[in-house]
């Protein structure tokens, strides 16, 4: 039996509502994030889960809650699962980031995996401390299911380097929204991409809601 990664992004935040950036803010989730998560936890109670690593940010935080406290598991915290942080740009918008910073952000827009949005991180510093943590998850766990709840645009950054994707290109090659589950089986040859960006488990009434 192989071991099979479960990519959970959080559920909605205000920002997600938005489409505003936000990195290391530690935003509380919507009422509406609060049912996507019940709603993970009602359709997966069933499977057998060997661990659950996440974000300490509150939105990740309160995503994993209601399937581990459903199923007595305990919340392994990583830091290297934090969202990307974006410094100066955190809580503004893309028109603002374009009007404020513009050189910057077209430089970012072309290249995420090598600009950082102005005092944040690139998308291979997101890469080294993301790997890290699949690298203690796979040297700990050999075989089973592990669910990993983190955030856009760490997710798609530990997907890209998974599957050997560029790091430039993890903002126009993979999708994460909100509460969505990305399925990776590790397999004698590698990581085969199961699911992406799966939403099946909540209500059509959350996969309707705006937001990124």
């Amino acid at each position: 039996m192989s071991i099979t990664l479960y990519f959970l992004r959080h559920g909605e935040t205000q920002s997600s509502q938005s489409g505003s950036f936000c990195g290391v803010l530690d935003l509380d989730l919507t009422p509406e994030g609060h049912q996507m998560a019940a709603e993970f936890a009602a359709a997966y109670q069933g499977h057998e889960w060997d661990a659950v690593f996440c974000s300490p940010l509150r939105r990740s935080l309160d995503t994993a809650r209601p399937l581990c406290d459903a199923l007595g598991l305990e919340v392994q915290k990583r830091d290297g699962l934090m969202e990307i942080a974006y410094g100066a740009w955190e809580g503004m918008t893309q028109a603002d980031v374009n009007r404020q910073f513009h050189d910057d952000y077209v430089r970012w827009l072309a290249d995420p995996g090598w600009n950082a949005p102005n005092g944040g991180e690139r998308g291979v510093d997101v890469a080294r401390r993301g790997t890290a943590v699949l690298d203690e998850i796979l040297q700990t766990h050999r075989t089973g299911n592990i669910l990993i709840v983190s955030h856009k645009a760490t997710i798609r950054i530990m997907l890209c380097s998974l599957l050997g994707i560029d790091f430039g290109r993890y903002r126009d090659r993979i999708d994460a929204p909100t509460a969505s589950l990305t399925i990776v089986e590790m397999t004698d040859r590698g990581p085969l991409l199961r699911r992406l960006a799966d939403r099946a488990h909540l209500s059509e009434a959350l996969r309707a809601r705006p937001g990124t």
